[in-house]
């Protein structure tokens, strides 16, 4: 019975918990049932998700499937299930927000009540958008996300909130049109609004399906804006530091944990195995021919190369990791787009490992602003010396996001420059000069903060972490390690379930391959390059 419902269970039980709080009277002698009642339901639902893992089975497709009608006159249905591509992300929504949540409690001190019902609101909201199955369901979750977000950091959010909120808003709504519109095409050419039997919303069986390839590429690109807008890929990420540098701490490790992955999981959910011949349409500006998927990879690496540089210059420690957000979800796009299977599987693995790294920075940033309500590095300085465990506990965080080797945020990274330099040699190597500015902008950062001499006095009786704070960070430093000494723990879920979707799509880019490839595809990298690096490193025992 808790098997079969497991997936209901962990997408309602905190909507539900949500709703009992909304039910309590407000008043001071119920704060702390608010505060560690929604701590406990994100709990509970933590501990429920664990059963997942440990009756997964690899490469058996979807799995834990719950199929009911839900609005038979559109053929819709309550389709829910997971596989090894969503496994994860499920659990990591579920594993961040009780830390998120343990991390507002004596932070947040207005409106409370109302604050934890939006948290438990979201967390139920994501975690449907990573299980839906059925595309309307998958769309109507996706939308669901957007409210609480909007008064999480519209309410709680710094001075300029409601700018941020209102661009957030917009940027979201416009790509959720264009995904409604596509939504409404695909289920027109599935035999939607007519008596034809096999009219279907279920995103499996739309994949397929048998549409004009002008309207395949129309839906893509639909597709494409709502989910590049989420991720956010370069140019469509301005609202995105705006979002960060406002948004209460716990919205940050949200947003920059979990909900920038509905993008990318999009993608590869969704966009790429229902549409993927408009990865290979041909286009053409005087003598240069290209496919979509070239500009995509191109407009990765733009982001990756742009947001590390903007990083590098920014004051403000907070806008600094929320730019870095940028260079490292555009490092999980290029993976994507690469299209081969070490590429796709560290991008999914990256999705996870980012997650866990930049919402720790988040966390941490948010404690030493609680302390010093500043966030400019200039203010800082010295730090090591009258925070030492702060200091320890920020310099395994920072490292594990700069993708240093037995860290979670090194194996994904380099699987992704594996893979995609089979793909295209010159867009990777321009990639990896990502992975040394990331080295260049952290490491700086981290000087200017926690070394030299203290020399703003209000910094010299700075207190160390406490049991509270301890207790939120911790498990995110133990998540970084598992991550980084057992990748094979997660990358043997991932990789039976991702190989469909990379063979249907390179299958088709060598049909959409003229007898002269060289004419269309790009420095492709030389046959058996990755490979043989790949072998090299597992004879020398993982050694690099």
């Amino acid at each position: 019975m808790l098997e079969a419902n497991i997936l209901s269970l962990i997408t309602f039980l905190p909507v539900v918990g949500a709703l009992v709080l909304l039910a309590i009277p407000e008043n001071s002698s119920n704060q702390g049932l608010f505060r560690w009642g929604s701590f406990g339901i994100s709990v509970v639902t933590f501990l429920l998700s664990l059963l997942i893992p440990f009756k997964f089975l690899a490469g058996e497709g979807l799995q834990f499937v719950i199929r009911l009608p839900w609005i038979p006159a559109l053929h819709s249905e309550y389709f829910m299930a997971l596989d090894g591509v969503s496994l994860w992300l499920v659990l990591l929504n579920t594993f961040l927000f009780p830390l998120a949540i343990l991390s507002s409690i004596g932070v947040i001190s207005k409106k409370e009540k109302m604050y934890y019902f939006l948290l438990l609101l979201l967390e139920g909201a994501i975690t449907g958008v990573f299980l839906a199955q059925d595309l309307l369901l998958f769309f109507f979750f996706w939308e669901a996300v957007l409210i609480p977000m909007y008064f999480l950091i519209g309410i709680w959010g710094g001075k300029n909130r409601l700018y941020a909120t209102t661009k957030f808003v917009l940027y979201t709504m416009v790509g959720s049109m264009l995904m409604l519109a596509a939504l409404i095409a695909t289920y027109l050419y599935s035999g939607g609004f007519s008596a034809v039997s096999g009219a279907t919303l279920a995103i499996p069986q739309l994949a397929g399906l048998p549409m004009p390839e002008q309207v395949k590429l129309w839906c893509f690109l639909a597709f494409f804006l709502a989910f590049a807008i989420k991720v956010p890929l370069f140019p469509f990420h301005t609202w995105l530091p705006d979002a960060h540098t406002e948004a209460p701490t716990a919205g940050s490790i949200i947003l920059a944990g979990v909900l920038l992955k509905m993008g990318t999981y999009g993608f590869i959910r969704v966009a790429m195995p229902l549409f993927p011949e408009a990865l290979f349409h041909q286009f053409s500006i005087g003598p240069v021919s290209f496919t979509l998927r070239d500009l995509v990879m191109a407009l990765s690496v733009i982001g990756i190369i742009y947001g590390a540089l903007v990083a590098a210059v920014q004051t403000d420690v907070k806008r600094l990791v929320a730019y870095s957000s940028i260079a490292h979800l555009g490092f999980v796009m290029l993976g994507l787009f690469a299209m081969t299977q070490q590429a796709v599987d560290g991008a999914i693995l990256q999705m996870v490992a980012h997650g866990i790294s930049t919402g720790g920075l988040f966390m941490l940033v948010g404690f030493i602003y609680e302390r010093r309500h500043t966030r400019a590095i200039v203010d800082f300085g010295g730090l090591a010396a009258v925070m030492p465990v702060y200091y320890n506990i920020f310099l395994i965080i920072m490292l594990s996001s700069v993708g240093l080797p037995a860290l979670n945020g090194f194996v994904g990274e380099f699987l992704i420059l594996l893979g995609s330099w089979k793909a295209n040699w010159l867009m990777t190597v321009l990639a990896t000069s990502g992975v040394i500015l990331a080295a260049v902008y952290l490491l700086y950062m981290f000087r200017r903060v926690f070394f030299g001499e203290v020399t703003h006095e209000e910094n010299k009786g700075l207190k160390d972490l406490g049991r509270l704070e301890l207790a939120s960070i911790m498990p995110l430093v133990l998540m970084a390690f598992f991550m980084g000494i057992f990748p094979t723990v997660f990358l043997a879920r991932i990789t039976p379930d991702s190989t469909p979707v990379v063979e249907r799509l390179q299958e088709l880019e060598s049909n959409s391959l003229p007898p002269d490839s060289s004419a269309v595809k790009i420095l492709p990298g030389p046959e058996g390059a990755a490979d043989g690096a790949l072998l090299a490193i597992e004879s020398s025992g993982g050694a690099l």
